[in-house]
């Protein structure tokens, strides 16, 4: 046999090889364990032999089917059906072969016990539900599967459930991710010690066999991997995969056995001995050779080599260069950027110059070439990997590679050959169709391996890991850079990355971004990176083409074409590629101990900006319109500052750089704070919307604290150190409001329009308050910082605990210690804000649970800065200072509209004090002198906000003084300071009180200033401009007083110049600049002249007199202290920290008076002089025009508001009437009530049209209704508490106990035997399906209905109703409705004359009744004459038919039948009858007109039934009326014939015959008779009553009560006692065989108790009950009488009264007895004889049926919706895994009705039946169109109403009261009461339709 087998391996294969002989076929069992035997002797050679060759044949039977695979021709040749087999073949082989004989079960059974089981390693792919506690987590990529997290003790714990998006593997037992105390009880055992030692020969064979099959597989992926020119296409890669199914599969089999299966995969996967021998291609075997051909071609192709000869690679390596691929390599990179710009020769050469340039620190060392090009495979491992990643990570094998990993050994040789292939996977995805796939693929592959930091350091220090990661993103990014277009276009040499690049764009670098943060969140790993200088060279390198992209320039002419929407590529790669990374360096940098390390990152970081400021040309000025908002340089270089002052206690000094390289420094930064205020000036709309997207970006929650926060401590450390007359100025330059600073009216602006004025000033003064009072990174500690930050969000807007969350910027690094849901968000949470739970608004919208400020908040901490800083919209700043003002009117703080208050701010850091010399510089205090001198005389352009600023700058200063004022006079260094003539020192406290009294401007010619003598001093408030140059000073008549013009921008140029020079002549001599003097505005057209203007203001005087003006009276200031010397002690009043402008004022002077003596005297004078009126102002004719206009506007705008005013009050007073649908208590019943007797007919009004008037059968008026079919009813039970929803295989329900499965029993059992057309009027149908009728209460006139749907139909922008179907919505109260219900001519008041009670017999009424039932048309309307109204009657009739299905109006044997239209229209009046008495809460104890009662259509529906019903006539030999009145002779005369009989009278619903005699009588209606129907028919129900008691108890019971009343027979009111009447049917029903057959299975019907008297009472009672309720609510309905209230216990005796059941006499004294209320029409035992003899009759042949039928069911409960269960958990495990039970799958979207409990597929195309989906199929069958469900993966509730649904919300809540739509968050979620107790309100009410506004068409497709 071994020498067949030999034969057969040695030579070339045969095409379609033979299998092994039959008889081997059938003995594989029998060889192999003669093969496990020969194995197993000491000498074991013949046997491995014999074993190889047997593989060798065996598995090579599926070498030709990858040639098969191949071409398609030969697969239809060979049909398919050969290679499968085979296939099948060679796996029966190994398994065989693996049990060495045995069973292949046996086997896997025995390796399993085997199975040290530490760690759970479950693997999942996408879109699985696992579990995340960050509890238990050490990484925080930790993952739980939800049997290890249920199976584990978790409470309390911040853990979350999620839907994997990559795939993941279970951590249990995973001590390096994971603590063990959250271990789940299988894996908490270490369980080494006691799994006893696997035994020799259980593995033996899988060592042999394993190494020939891998290797077949590995051969197949070869074969099967073609490499043709382009990228091989994805379907032929998938068809190989396709093949390799069963194998990769059992693969994946194998490892699931257990760590010692694993232990030997691992052996044969890792052996490098192995691999060789099978694989080296040599040989003489053919097929081998090819397939090494093949590989070698694949690693070719791929760019990569196999360095054949070790000896020649070594000699190559010292001279990098040389190396072919080397070269290549980087040509290859070069020539990408030498394609980018090819427009002329000199362009391209330069930039592959810069090419080389950029690329010359890769080039120079030899380990990148490696890195990136050279693969050596030594194990079966590292091949099965490369061609894992050669057909894109397909995800069995994926799978296979990570079930693995539970294995110690395997785990590290895994995660060195992944390094190994880094640079190989980072290619292959470059080039994937299908990135997206592919990265979460090996995400789910690295995650594992990189989380765990012991491996992690492991694999750093032995495979170079860092290198080959920095290394790897670097190419990667290399490929797709640009030119710079920053600052100098033509000459730059900077490179940066074009976003529009598909890898920027879809997010390609993902995966390797994402393992890059996950190693450096290890501290091993990251001290490595921050110490290696040359690593962090090369990051810097990196992070720089980052620098800069995606510039934005100003379009000034035309509006921009293309909306480019690359922004957010640029913001997702700053944010992952630069920033996390350094957030993972800095969370490392936290100790004193790591100081080197910062000094590192600064030192490398700094070079790297020198280049790029090297590179981009730039000197000092930003070139103008254009704005990136990428600086992660500059970002990591703040970042590292502020760290290594917080925590590392560096001196800040001994890392700055020079003064010229912290002003080049802050130009970017400060350009962007510019451009953001131009962006919302709207300066930049031409470049569409998506620059706003941008700006909003930048300061976005997740954004913020990378971009906005160091952007702002950047200036503020510039700020710090640089001369603070040069910042400030920069500042206003950069604004562009230079021009505006000006104490002349009139000037100039060259680089502004006057419209933007205003704006940007405000964007300027607002970014220096934020500037100098913002401490995030300048002493605030963590938590601090995160109080303030959710002040500010929460003084926004009440906030979801969800939303906060996700608005707090959190440290982006999860280890940084604020971990959202961690103890300090929640503590800081409970200290600043109240909850609020969950409420609803009445319109049914619901709230989430939330939290809002405490008022000690808004008192102590509302800080309006930090809300600028944080709002993404500009409305959300309003919206805070709303709130504000509404706490402070309800505090009663302060009535009037606030201002923003001043917040005291945390003490600065030492380190950051300089900040402080900005409030205190002469160039500051000049323009705050300047503006305010301006807003006091009313320029231009100036608004509320600017004072606001201004004076919050000026208590600033005040605040952060100096303390002591004796070094003011020092401070001036003589004449050379410039400014000196305005003030005198910087300290602002000084400065405030000095006079300036003339000031030189330069003005526009046109000015008024320079009309008159320029000489003359004038201070009327007219026109100039502050841009100028500074001139020798020409008018020095005033020399002392006069202040010079004053320049910022020449002072800035001054400043530059002097820092330059001072940092390079090292001596600091002062130089004058040369240039200042020759600068001036470009393009001034104007002409400007100077001019003087008198002043003669202090800033002191300036702000008393602004205090005058706010107030709008003279000498409104008074100082305070003169009264309350107190106030100088103690500061703090609480009375000024609330108020407007006047308390700004009045805070601003008491600080000043308190910080210097001088200040409170010159305060003190001013006061006294009496201030001089202003002068009135002289007023151009067209100025007088602007202030008519804008008066008349101001003016306009006052009468709108007043009108809206009065409309939403009128508005909201209507809604109050007509809308409330929750509290009917001040509803006005909308149609005229029975009030008014002296009015002969009912007056309507029309909404439309707005007339009153009668309907009339010409123009009839119509009530607007909404119809809609109900099974509402049906889901009643006789059981009060409600069904649980199932949640396990054991609990189901049933429907049959349902009301409506009970009447449906009971009509076919009729139908069974009886007479169909007497069956249709002896039940109601209607309990499914059946048609409610609800109005809204409103009334209009039918043709004005019509021509409003004709407008409706027209408006084709109306979404949520269809009008083709009648759908409209009310046009008063936007009710929905769907029909008009005609209102019938004639008048609800005449009832009067038919309501008086005559005193006719009841013989004579009984006949009366009988003869108006035969007459045909007794309505004033003949129905042949075709009137409108009747036309419309008709039309309302079709449309109420319409209203529901087919099958449930067709109850009738013979379709079509008249019966049927009968039986439907009588139980229309049913169904709305009974639902009013559900709304009711099922009884009518609270008595009163309902809700329902009050806007009831209940007497225009009867009329429109009456009046068709009497179109039926019913035969009058069978009129039930007679039956109940008469006596009739033989009775059996009828049985002799062949066709059934008809229902007996005792087997009617009594209710049905109610409605029947009602609406067969002429309408409307006299009371009398109504009252003679209810009392015969009651004799019949009591009769009924009695029947059905008798069945129900025992025989001797029944021979006891006939004994017993049999005995008082004949006494004088026996027909009143229902003794003897009881005693009397027994005997009656004696005669029959309803009694007989009691068998063994009646006794379960039999009631155990003894019944006593009041037992029998009760029954008899509530047996009474549903009928008194339903006529006692008939009667309210048609004569308007109130219902009275009563106790429960009382209702049967306050309902029979109300009736007229109970005669006036009755005496209430004894108990009560139903019976006293029996008024029987003939004498009683003749007809109750004649009734029983009927169902004798019967019971002869069915005594079963019969008894069946007698018992009826009549005491329904209150319908319910399901009951849930407390924690949604709980659903949702048992339901999302849950199959189909119609397409045995499991669905995408389950969803499960909260009606009946079935679990449906939502949208499920395999569950369609006719083109409806399965949810619309079951609302129509469940709920007659109405169905709610429960969607399992999302937990809402959505809602299906006919042809339209709506999401309504869900009923399950978090701790925090929110909702988890979708399960993102994946919090626990508990069942909300409140919220389903109103849906199921909703349900029961019908008004899904009113409350829910979002209503869309499903088209059947849910």
């Amino acid at each position: 046999m071994a020498a067949a087998a030999a034969a057969a391996g040695g030579g070339p294969q045969p095409p379609q090889p033979e299998l092994p002989a039959p008889g081997l076929a059938l003995d594989k069992a029998a060889t192999a364990a003669h093969l496990k035997a020969a194995l197993s002797r000491p000498d074991n050679r013949a046997g491995a032999e014999e074993l190889q060759a047997l593989l060798e044949r065996v598995l090579s039977a599926e070498r030709p089917l990858a040639a098969a695979a191949d071409s398609e021709e030969a697969a239809a040749a060979g049909g398919g059906g050969g290679p499968g087999a085979a296939e099948e073949e060679a796996l029966e082989w190994c398994k065989c072969l693996l049990a060495g004989g045995g069973g292949y079960d046996e086997f896997c059974a025995a390796v399993r016990a085997y199975d040290p089981a530490a760690l759970c390693g479950l693997v999942w792919t996408a879109n699985f539900v696992a579990y995340r506690c960050r509890t238990c987590g050490i990484s925080p990529c930790m993952s739980l599967c939800a049997e290890c997290f249920h199976q584990g003790d978790h409470t309390g714990h911040d853990f979350n459930m999620f839907r994997s998006q990559a795939g993941g593997a279970c951590d249990c037992g995973d001590s390096n991710v994971m603590r063990e105390s959250g271990f789940c009880k299988r894996h908490q055992i270490k369980s080494s010690s006691n799994i006893p030692c696997v035994p020799k020969d259980l593995l033996m064979m899988s060592e042999f066999v394993l190494p020939r099959f891998i290797f077949c597989l590995i051969q197949y992926l070869r074969e099967g991997y073609n490499e043709p020119a382009d990228v091989p296409s994805e379907k032929d890669l998938n068809k190989v995969l396709q093949l390799l199914e069963p194998q990769i599969s059992f693969l994946e089999d194998l490892t699931k056995m257990g760590g010692a299966m694993r232990s030997v995969l691992t052996q044969v996967l890792t052996n490098q001995q192995n691999y060789k021998d099978l694989t080296s291609g040599l040989g003489e075997n053919s097929c081998a050779k090819k397939s090494h051909e093949k590989y070698l071609i694949a690693l070719k192709s791929s760019g990569l080599t196999y360095p054949e000869d070790k000896l020649v690679y070594g000699i190559q390596e010292p001279s990098a260069g040389t190396s072919t691929l080397a070269v290549q390599g980087f040509a290859g990179a070069t020539g990408t950027l030498g394609q980018l710009d090819s427009s002329d020769e000199e362009d391209q050469d330069g930039s592959q110059g810069l090419g080389k340039r950029k690329r010359v620190k890769l080039s120079s060392s030899t380990k990148d070439q490696s890195i990136m090009d050279v693969l050596k495979h030594k194990s079966f491992l590292e091949e099965l990997l490369f061609w894992t990643i050669k057909y894109e990570f397909p995800q069995k094998m994926v799978t296979f590679l990570l079930n693995m990993l539970p294995d110690q050994e395997y785990k590290v040789a895994f995660t060195k050959t992944f390094v190994q292939h880094y640079a190989f996977i980072m290619k292959t995805l470059k080039k994937s169709h299908e990135s997206d796939t592919m990265s979460n693929r090996i995400v789910h592959i690295s995650v594992q391996l990189f989380s765990n930091e012991e491996l992690a350091r492991q694999v750093t220090e032995e495979c170079q890991l860092l290198d080959i990661m920095v290394t790897v993103l670097l190419y990667m990014m290399e490929s797709c850079l640009i030119k710079s277009e920053l600052q100098d276009e033509e000459n730059s040499l900077h490179v940066v990355v074009n976003c529009g690049e598909a890898l920027l764009k879809n997010n390609t670098y993902w995966p390797l971004v994402s393992d890059f943060i996950n190693i450096l969140s290890h501290q091993s790993v990251a001290k490595r990176f921050l110490e290696d200088h040359g690593l962090l060279v090369t990051w810097m390198n990196f992070v720089s083409f980052f620098q800069g992209m995606n510039l934005n320039k100003r379009e000034l002419n035309e509006h921009v074409e293309f909306e480019s929407q690359t922004y957010y590529a640029a913001f997702a790669a700053e944010l992952e590629a630069c920033a996390q990374p350094m957030w993972g360096l800095l969370s490392h940098c936290k100790v004193r101990e790591t100081q080197e390390y910062t000094k590192n990152v600064v030192r490398y970081c700094i070079e790297a900006l020198q280049d790029w400021f090297d590179a981009i040309n730039f000197v000092d000025e930003p070139a103008p319109n254009q704005v990136t908002f990428h600086l992660p340089l500059h970002r990591y270089y703040a970042m590292f500052l502020s760290k290594a002052v917080k925590c590392q206690e560096l001196d800040l000094d001994s890392v700055l750089p020079d003064q010229e390289m912290l002003m080049k420094l802050m130009i970017h930064p400060l350009q962007i704070q510019a451009s953001l205020a131009e962006i919302h000036s709207n300066m930049w709309v031409r470049n569409g919307l998506q620059i706003k997207g941008q700006a909003m970006t930048y300061v976005q929650s997740h954004f913020c604290n990378s971009m906005i926060d160091p952007d702002i401590y950047l200036l503020q450390v510039c700020a710090s150190r640089l001369d603070p007359d040069y910042f400030i100025s920069s500042v206003f330059e950069r604004f562009k409001v230079v021009d505006l600073l000006t104490m002349a009216s009139q000037h100039q602006n060259t680089v502004l329009d006057a419209e933007h004025e205003r704006s940007m000033l405000e964007g300027a003064l607002t970014f220096l308050v934020i500037l100098l009072s913002l401490r995030l990174h300048l002493g605030m500690s963590d938590d601090e910082i995160l109080r303030a930050e959710m002040v500010a969000q929460l003084c926004m807007n009440d906030r979801t605990h969800s939303s906060l969350l996700d608005l707090i910027p959190e440290n982006p690094n999860p280890k940084s210690g604020i971990i959202p849901g961690s103890y300090s968000f929640e503590s800081v949470l409970s200290a600043v804000a109240d909850f609020k739970a969950p409420v609803f608004e009445p319109g049914g919208s619901m709230q989430q649970g939330m939290y809002t400020p405490k008022a000690e908040v808004w008192d102590q901490e509302f800080d309006p800065v930090m809300v600028i800083l944080r709002t993404v919209y500009r409305r959300d700043v309003q919206s805070a200072m709303d709130r504000y003002t509404a706490f402070l009117k309800q505090s009663g703080k302060f009535p009037g509209n606030p201002w923003p208050p001043y917040k005291k701010r945390t003490p600065l850091h030492p380190s950051y004090k300089g900040l402080m010399r900005l409030l205190h510089c002469k160039t500051l205090h000049i323009v705050l002198f300047t503006l305010l001198y301006k807003i006091l005389m009313d320029h231009q352009n100036l608004s509320e906000h600017v004072l606001c600023m201004v004076l919050y700058l000026i208590e600033l200063g005040l605040e952060n003084s100096a303390d002591e004022e004796s070094d003011e006079e020092a401070s001036v260094c003589g004449p050379e300071r410039c400014h000196d003539s305005w003030f005198p020192g910087s300290n602002l406290v000084s400065n405030m009180r000095h006079f300036i009294n003339y000031v030189r401007v330069r003005v526009p010619e046109t000015a008024p200033e320079v009309k008159r003598d320029s000489s003359a001093s004038t201070s009327s408030d007219s026109l100039g401009s502050l841009h100028s140059s500074r001139r020798p000073k020409v008018l020095q008549r005033e020399n002392s007083g006069t202040a010079q013009v004053f320049s910022l921008v020449a002072e800035r140029r001054k400043k530059f110049q002097e820092i330059i020079n001072r940092s390079n002549s090292e001596a600091n001599q002062v130089v004058r600049p040369k240039t200042s003097s020759k600068w001036s505005a470009p393009g001034s057209a104007l002409q400007l002249t100077t001019a003087i203007l008198e002043i003669k203001e202090s800033i002191l005087s300036l702000l008393i007199k602004l205090h005058h003006k706010l107030s709008g009276k003279q000498n409104s200031y008074y100082p305070p202290w003169l009264d309350d010397i107190e106030i100088l002690i103690q500061p703090e009043i609480p009375k000024y920290s609330h108020g407007d402008g006047i308390t700004a004022v009045e805070r601003i002077l008491l600080k000043a008076a308190l910080q210097s003596r001088m200040n409170k005297r010159i305060i003190e004078e001013i006061c006294r002089k009496v201030t001089p009126p202003v002068p009135p102002k002289k007023i151009t004719a067209a100025e007088k025009k602007t202030l008519d206009k804008e008066e008349r506007r101001q003016k306009a705008r006052e009468r709108q508001q007043k009108l809206l005013a009065e409309f939403a009050s009128r508005q909201k007073s209507f809604m109050e009437t007509a809308m409330d649908v929750d509290s009917p208590e001040n509803d006005i019943p909308m149609e005229i009530a029975t009030a008014e007797p002296q009015v002969s007919e009912a007056v309507y009004d029309c909404v439309i049209c707005g007339q009153s008037g009668p309907s009339s059968e010409d123009r009839p008026t119509g009530l607007v209704v909404l119809l809609q079919a109900s099974s509402v009813l049906g889901q009643c039970r006789d059981n009060v508490e409600p069904k649980k929803l199932p949640i396990s295989e054991e609990e189901q329900i049933y429907p049959w106990d349902t009301c409506a499965a009970v009447h449906d029993v009971r009509l076919s059992l009729l139908q069974r035997y009886f007479k169909d057309s007497s069956c249709l009027l002896a039940v109601s149908i209607g309990w499914e399906g059946g048609v409610y009728v609800q109005t809204c209460g409103h009334t209009l006139h039918i043709d004005c209905h019509k021509s409003y749907m004709e407008s409706l139909r027209n408006d084709q922008v109306l979404q949520g109703f269809s009008v083709d179907k009648g759908e409209f919505t009310c046009p008063l109260c936007r009710q929905f409705a769907n029909s008009v219900l005609p209102c019938y001519p004639g008048n609800n008041v005449e009832n009067n004359l038919w309501q008086r009670p005559s005193n006719k017999s009841i013989q004579d009424l009984i006949k009366e009744v009988e003869e108006l039932q035969g007459r045909p048309g007794a309505f004033p309307v003949s129905i042949s004459s075709e009137t409108n109204l009747s036309k419309e009657m008709e039309s309302v009739m079709k449309d109420i038919k319409n209203t529901t299905q087919k099958k449930y109006r067709d109850y009738s044997k013979t379709p079509g039948s008249p019966d049927n239209d009968f039986l439907f229209m009588y139980s229309v009046a049913r169904t709305n009858l009974e639902l009013e008495l559900i709304h009711r809460g099922g009884n009518l104890c609270s008595g009163g007109a309902s809700t329902a009662g009050k806007r009831s259509c209940l007497n225009q529906l009867f009329l429109v039934l009456a009046l068709h019903m009497r179109l039926y006539s019913i035969d009058s030999e069978y009129n039930p009326w007679s039956k109940l009145t008469q006596l009739v002779e033989e009775m059996n005369s009828q049985l002799g014939n062949e066709e059934q009989p008809e229902v007996p009278i005792l087997y009617h619903d009594v209710t049905s015959l109610l409605l029947i005699q009602i609406l067969m009588m002429p309408q409307p209606l006299r009371k009398d008779h109504f009252t003679c129907i209810v009392k015969v028919l009651f004799t019949l129900l009591y009769t009924q009553a009695l029947a059905a008691l008798s069945v129900k108890c025992s025989e001797e019971d029944r021979s006891a009560w006939k004994h017993t009343g049999a005995l008082k027979k004949n006494t004088c009111d026996a027909e009143k006692s229902y003794e003897v009447l009881l005693s009397f049917v027994i005997s009656e029903l004696s005669k029959g065989k309803l009694y007989h057959e009691e068998g063994t299975q009646e006794c379960a019907m039999v009631s155990p108790i003894a019944w006593s008297p009041e037992s029998m009472e009760k029954y008899l009672q509530d047996f009474c009950l549903p009928f008194l309720r339903i006529t006692s609510l008939l009667q309210h309905h048609l004569f308007g009488e109130d219902l009275p209230s009563c106790q429960e216990e009382e209702e049967f005796s306050v309902l029979s009264s109300c009736l007229g059941l109970l005669p006036t006499f009755y005496q209430t004294e004894h108990p009560f007895i139903s019976a006293s209320c029996l008024d029987w029409p003939v004498p009683a035992f003749d007809i109750i004889s004649q009734w029983c003899s009927e169902i004798n009759s019967f019971t002869e042949r069915h005594a079963e049926q019969g008894k069946a039928l007698l018992i009826q069911e009549s005491r329904w409960k209150l319908p319910h919706l399901l009951q849930l269960p407390e924690n949604y958990n709980t659903i949702f495990q048992y339901y999302h895994r849950k199959t189909c039970s119609v397409c045995t799958k499991v669905p995408k979207d389950p969803a499960v009705c909260l009606v009946c409990g079935t679990f449906v597929c939502l949208k499920g195309l395999c569950c369609k039946q006719q083109s409806y989906c399965e949810c619309v199929l079951h609302s129509q069958n469940c709920g007659a169109g109405t169905g709610i469900f429960l969607l399992i993966n999302a937990s809402v509730i959505i809602i299906i109403r006919g042809h339209r649904f709506c999401l309504w919300g869900s009923v399950y809540l978090d701790a925090h009261g929110e909702e988890d739509r979708d399960l993102r968050r994946g919090k626990p979620l508990y069942i909300c009461k409140e919220r389903y107790k109103v849906l199921e309100q909703q349900w029961i009410s019908h008004t899904f339709d009113h409350i829910n506004k979002r209503w869309g068409p499903h088209y059947n497709g849910l």
